[in-house]
């Protein structure tokens, strides 16, 4: 066995006693963690059950200070007499469910008894004496022959002079109380001072009691049950043999029960904490186990690929050269394409704005009436302001001058426009609103077509339609379709311009002229094709041209055909869309 081999089984049986330590440490950590997630849901179940026992018990109390009130008790202890007591007694008793009530004379005796038997001296019990000093007493044990659990509480019966005549004893069965309770999860049990078992929902603990050599719990008679116990960080656990009924590891609670006098107990059982701790450590295991098994699959093939590449390096060297040449060629190749491309993009880009230049210098003679008319009316309208203050009329002259307000920003407007459409955009693709696009588009264009006396239908949406492109670009596609739409109505009689926006899958829109329509559609597109007379000014036959490469780098479509009365011009454009790139 070489010594490759041996370095590499070493590594195998150390990874795997380092994967069985994390393990380890994993499922001690998930187990106490699970354990405080435990211990807080059984503090929560150990309260409810105590707090069900104390407000039974709590009734029973009250029953008998309400019971020491009656006016027909305090005749039965002067008179001496059973009589109606023990009637009224028995009544109450059935009523609430009481195992008895006694009514007891000034010295201890019992003179009337709703089930039980007359004559018995109580007067030396601990909780009578407390009634007799006017205080309320109580206290718990095992009553007749048929070892009943029972708790007493006793309460004061005043006379007139409100000195203390006798007392009511109630007492309390506690396997009425525990018949609704009994089976139910978790396992609790209430113990006294003595340490024994009182109460409880597992009838098998009854009578159980604590020993002072170690924890839980020991029967009355015979050998104890298997049972141990241990300290997990702040929790004790139990490993108990007690029976189908109890669970055979249980994390141990208490809380004390001040009121009645008992400490209660539960026992919540920890499998759950243990499945859930043991699958966290068979996941981590699980993953250093593949990652180990990846490691080592990795570092045989690396070794493998080490020898496979020595055995290569050799016949690189041979061609390294010949590469070396090929790359210099490709390198000077590539700077040249290079510059062929920026040269292009930059004529491309000179050629969009030179068509824009040309646009705007056809509508120069309309743009320049637009601006002349506001002009001339400011003129006015501060002309007729200076004569309104003169012959003091100063909310005339007000007016004057908010029109003038208006004609300045309708100016600015149309400045602003023309600004915008003349610069060269450099921006990348943006979210733009293709309504205010189109609407600046015409605005720009309403003087060449008032001059033209063409009509314009364009029913406006009510709201942004955001798409995916570029404004001043845009929006010399735009102007180019209106333009040369007016151009193609020159020559007929009846001029309509139809502008319609359609947003479904994508945002499309429609411009429909009444023109001579299109001679040959498959050619619209093309560079220097032109349908206008040669020497035309508008004839250089690239504006469509450059719309349709515009539009192609939104990730649209533009297209031309033939309608029913003229030209239409389709242009698609892509909604924005958060995930996409700016």
């Amino acid at each position: 066995m070489g010594r490759g081999l041996l370095y590499r089984l070493a590594l195998i049986v150390a990874f795997l006693l380092l994967v069985i330590a994390v393990a380890g440490g994993v499922w001690r950590y998930g187990y106490v963690q699970a354990l405080s997630q435990l211990s807080r849901q059984g503090e929560a179940d150990l309260a409810l059950a105590s707090d069900r026992l104390t407000g039974q018990l709590q009734r029973y109390r009250e029953l008998t200070v309400l019971t020491a009130d009656r006016p027909a008790l305090v005749a039965g202890i002067i008179s001496g007499t059973d009589g109606t007591t023990r009637a009224l007694l028995l009544k109450i008793a059935d009523k609430t469910a009481a195992l008895d009530i006694m009514l007891v004379d000034g010295r201890g005796r019992v003179l009337s008894s709703a089930r039980g038997p007359l004559g018995v001296d109580l007067g030396h019990t601990a909780y009578v004496k407390r009634a007799m000093q006017g205080a309320l007493g109580s206290t718990h044990g095992v009553r007749g022959a048929f070892n009943e659990r029972v708790f007493y509480y006793a309460a004061p019966v005043f006379g007139d002079t409100s000195r203390v005549l006798g007392v009511v004893v109630v007492v309390v069965n506690i396997a009425a109380i525990e018949w609704d309770w009994v089976g139910g999860n978790p396992a609790v049990f209430f113990t006294d001072d003595a340490g024994d078992v009182f109460i409880s929902n597992r009838s098998e603990l009854v009578f159980w009691r604590k020993t002072d050599a170690q924890a839980g719990l020991v029967p009355p008679h015979g050998i104890a049950p298997p049972f141990d116990s241990y300290q997990l960080g702040q929790h004790e656990v139990w490993k108990l043999g007690w029976g189908p009924y109890l669970p055979q590891t249980a994390l141990h609670l208490t809380r004390a029960l001040p009121v009645v006098g008992l400490i209660g107990e539960g026992l919540m059982d920890v499998r759950p904490a243990q499945r859930l701790a043991l699958l966290q450590a068979a996941v981590v295991a699980a993953l250093f186990l593949a990652f180990g098994a990846m490691l080592f699959v990795a570092t045989e093939r690396r070794r493998t690929l080490a020898q496979a590449n020595a055995m290569l390096e050799a016949r690189v060297t041979e061609r390294t050269a010949a590469l070396e040449q090929s790359n210099v060629q490709l390198l000077r190749e590539a700077s040249e394409r290079e510059e062929a491309q920026t040269a292009l993009a930059q004529a491309q880009a000179d050629l969009v704005q030179a068509s824009k230049l040309s646009a705007l210098g056809q509508m120069s003679a309309g743009i320049s009436h637009e601006l002349n008319q506001p002009l001339m009316a400011i003129r006015s309208f501060a002309e007729n302001g200076l004569q309104f203050m003169e012959r003091d009329k100063p909310e005339k002259a007000t007016e004057n001058l908010v029109r003038i307000s208006d004609l300045a920003r309708r100016m600015g407007r149309i400045i602003k426009n023309l600004r915008a459409f003349a610069r060269q955009e450099t921006e990348s693709l943006v979210k733009i609103d293709v309504v205010t696009v189109l609407d600046v588009a015409l605005e720009m264009t309403q003087s060449r077509l008032h001059q033209d006396g063409i009509v314009l239908r364009f029913d406006r949406p009510d709201r942004p339609i955001w798409v995916h492109g570029g404004e001043v670009r845009l929006g010399q596609v735009f102007v180019n379709l209106i333009t040369n739409a007016a151009d193609a109505m020159s020559v007929v009689s009846q001029k309509t311009l139809s502008i319609r926006i359609d947003h479904g899958d994508t945002v499309c829109l429609r411009f429909c002229d009444t023109g001579p329509g299109i001679d040959v559609p498959d050619k619209i597109f093309d560079p220097f094709y032109s349908t206008k007379e040669v020497g035309a000014s508008e004839g250089m036959g690239l504006g469509l041209s450059i719309s349709y490469g515009i539009v192609q780098g939104f990730g649209g479509e533009i297209r031309g055909r033939n309608g029913s009365k003229g030209a239409v011009f389709t242009v698609q454009l892509n909604y924005w869309r958060k995930e996409q790139p700016a």
